[in-house]
């Protein structure tokens, strides 16, 4: 399902949680529609939204939009500042080599302020860039072992940039695989019991992960949304 439209149903309906994408791809989109959709959830939300983008990887998917695949990292460099600059300013005024918006008066603007917490997915030194450039970095997945060195790689670059490491949010998502019977320590992490992955929890936390957000519906034995439901329930503190 389209995750914006998802958002605005869950933000109608939810009154205390985040809500956040992971990620959206920066190129499928225009800035100047995007920050209205954007702002416009950080309002009906009271101020709970967090932003995920990402430059994207599918030559597939970039012809299916319409858009070049050639310069996509450029393309999405740019695309952050005019976002940022949509949001920050009043009356809007950006020119690009991609974008452009004439003088302008958008509304609404983000209740957060300056804006909406953006993170920034994908792999690699020019990410890890980008995301030091905005709030911090959203990954998919990353195993357990790969999370103190990254953060490790996070931090460093942040401290070169004039950036407050500590500033920073590292997220990432974790797939989750319930079982009955305990998978023993060789186990993939975050497939075991209820124990199990509240411990696996706690390690990915102490690797350096200032959030890690359970996906309890990719599960490759398959999964009912009721299942998916009855998992996060249990995983919920005093679960």
């Amino acid at each position: 399902m389209d995750p914006l439209v998802s958002l605005a149903f869950v933000a109608g309906a939810t009154s205390r949680i985040r809500l956040g994408t992971s990620v959206l791809i920066m190129p499928y989109y225009t800035p100047i529609m995007l920050a209205k959709q954007l702002a416009t959830l950080d309002v009906l939300s009271r101020g709970r939204l967090d932003v995920g983008l990402g430059v994207g990887w599918s030559m597939d998917e970039y012809e299916a939009v319409g858009v070049p695949y050639k310069a996509r990292g450029r393309r999405a460099d740019e695309f952050l500042r005019c976002l940022k600059t949509i949001w920050t300013q009043d009356p809007v005024e950006f020119s690009g080599e991609f974008y452009r918006v004439p003088r302008s008066r958008v509304e609404p603007k983000p209740v957060q302020r300056p804006h909406p917490p953006i993170t920034i997915g994908g792999y690699g030194p020019a990410v890890i860039q980008r995301a030091v450039a905005c709030d911090g970095f959203n990954g998919g997945n990353v195993p357990l072992q790969q999370v103190a060195p990254l953060v490790t790689e996070i931090k460093a670059a942040a401290e070169k940039e004039g950036r407050d490491p500590a500033a920073l949010q590292i997220v990432s998502r974790g797939s989750v695989q319930l079982h009955a019977s305990p998978q023993g320590k060789e186990r993939r992490p975050l497939w075991g019991t209820l124990d199990e992955i509240r411990e696996d929890v706690g390690r990915y936390a102490a690797a350096g992960l200032t959030e890690l957000f359970l996906e309890a519906n990719f599960d490759p034995r398959g999964v009912t949304l009721e299942r998916a439901l009855e998992v996060m329930e249990a995983l919920a503190p005093g679960g």
